[in-house]
């Protein structure tokens, strides 16, 4: 798949860095393409299969969370509006028809572990998000409670973490405590289901939306864009896990000589191919789905 997606002759209201959202009406449909993004500059190779393990991960949690309103409605493009048929076979896998939401202006981050940004964070001020940490902790040390450590939305350049009180001041209290609420019930179950499955879900954001004043859960759910995900198998706190979504590629760009601006540098083919691999890894021990072979 190449980095760009249009389908012709149908609207594109959206376009993000990994997704492309078209018209259909009262819905919209979200198609995932394998366009990989770090440091916010989308990488100039895409990663063969990622598109689809986002698109079938976040519809098989969008399921199985069914209990919790989501935006999800079909993956099956036999059930778009008529329009989008002709493009059945570009759509297959990597699309989600989906209701209209209008996005909140946050992003509801939760963490389960020292790793990242609040890693740096805690060794510069003991702290993550506004929360006191025990001393001593190390890189990916499991924290004591999980955390709720909102930001905001950027369209462009970098999120900015936000406190609890410049949360409930952008969503208004009522529906910031029901987001926190909500949020750390998806990490709960959702790492518990994950951990018997052998992944660690060390962190991960989720996205709301309004749809006649109800909050709703939308965009990606439990994805490895969205989270960091370790295997269980050889965990130790202390040391970078091995993971199996794209700090690989992060590390790998972290260890050339590139300022982080644009134009991002070329991949080699063996960490375009170690990446997909990951995802697809994630995809089959989570769903037990398998990619048809390329």
């Amino acid at each position: 798949m190449s980095l760009e997606f249009d389908l012709p002759g149908i609207k594109k209201i959206g376009s993000g860095k990994v997704r492309e959202i078209f018209d259909a009406d009262e819905h919209v449909v979200i198609v995932s393409t394998d366009r990989i993004s770090a440091f916010d500059c989308i990488l100039p190779q895409p990663i063969p299969g990622k598109g689809v393990v986002l698109n079938q991960l976040s519809a098989y949690w969008f399921r199985k969370f069914s209990d919790i309103p989501n935006h999800f409605v079909s993956t099956e493009p036999e059930e778009f509006p008529e329009r989008f048929r002709p493009y059945a076979a570009q759509l297959a896998g990597r699309s989600m028809l989906v209701r209209k939401a209008p996005p909140l202006p946050v992003e509801c981050v939760v963490r389960g572990y020292l790793a990242g940004s609040a890693w740096k964070e805690y060794q510069a001020t003991g702290q993550v998000g506004g929360h006191p940490l025990p001393s001593g902790l190390k890189l990916a040390s499991r924290l004591p409670e999980l955390l709720f450590t909102p930001s905001t939305k950027a369209h462009t350049g970098h999120d900015e973490p936000i406190s609890w009180n410049q949360f409930r001041e952008l969503v208004g209290s009522r529906l910031a405590e029901a987001i926190r609420e909500t949020s750390l019930s998806l990490f709960i179950q959702g790492s518990d289901f994950a951990y018997d499955r052998g992944i660690i879900v060390a962190d991960t954001k989720f996205e709301f939306g309004v749809i006649n004043d109800q909050l709703v859960l939308i965009d990606e759910c439990l994805t490895p864009d969205s989270s960091r995900f370790w295997p269980v198998a050889g965990y130790q706190d202390g040391i970078s896990p091995p993971s199996f979504d794209k700090q690989f590629v992060r590390d790998y760009l972290e260890s050339v000589d590139w300022n982080k601006q644009p134009p991002a540098p070329p991949l080699p083919a063996e960490v375009v191919e170690k990446t997909a691999q990951k995802y697809q890894d994630a995809l089959v021990r989570l769903t037990g789905y398998r990619l048809a072979s390329r």
